[in-house]
């Protein structure tokens, strides 16, 4: 086994993990906006996550874990 394809490997787990990170938190985003900022809290304090940034962040990581998949099976 090469460094390079640990890298490619190291590669789809990180895609895969930011993936599956911010699908959780897409998940959780209907549940966290029945919550109010806690008392004393700042209010600046995010409540739910930001559904652009979200989505954004969810499709950085598939394009990523997509292409070392596809990098590892052509290799």
């Amino acid at each position: 086994m090469g460094a390079d394809e640990v890298m490619r490997e190291l590669v789809l787990a990180l895609g895969g993990a930011l993936f599956l990170a911010y699908a959780l938190a897409l998940v959780r985003r209907r549940s966290d906006a029945s919550r109010e900022t806690p008392r004393g809290g700042d209010p600046a304090d995010l409540v739910q996550a930001p559904l652009i940034r979200t989505v954004t962040y969810m499709l950085i990581g598939l394009v990523v874990a997509v292409w070392a998949l596809a990098s590892m099976i052509t290799h």
